[in-house]
């Protein structure tokens, strides 16, 4: 998961995954360690449902509670209104945009 995760960002691939329930489309930005100290995505979520209902939006996802991720051929031009380079609420990243 953490290698396609990484690749998704460095190709600018869209992802598709299950999160508490609900299918997702996102634009991956930022993947580290949460000042929680669990491994998080920061992504825009494009497409899909949410617990929140808000959609297009920003999303921090817990990677443990993500199934069946795909990578997508599809890809996004850049960031988004929002992004946060360096995100603060990753204690250590991975890969940014």
């Amino acid at each position: 998961m953490k290698q396609t995760i990484i690749d998704a960002i460095k190709g600018r691939n869209l992802l598709e995954f299950s999160y508490d329930g609900h299918q997702r489309v996102v634009e991956p930005h930022t993947f580290g360690v949460s000042t929680k100290g669990n491994d998080s995505l920061s992504a825009y979520q494009v497409e899909g449902t949410s617990n929140k209902g808000v959609v297009p939006d920003w999303k921090l996802f817990t990677t443990s509670k993500i199934v069946e991720l795909k990578k997508i051929d599809q890809t996004f031009s850049g960031t988004r209104h929002g992004y946060r380079k360096s995100d603060s609420r990753m204690a250590k990243i991975y890969e940014e945009l």
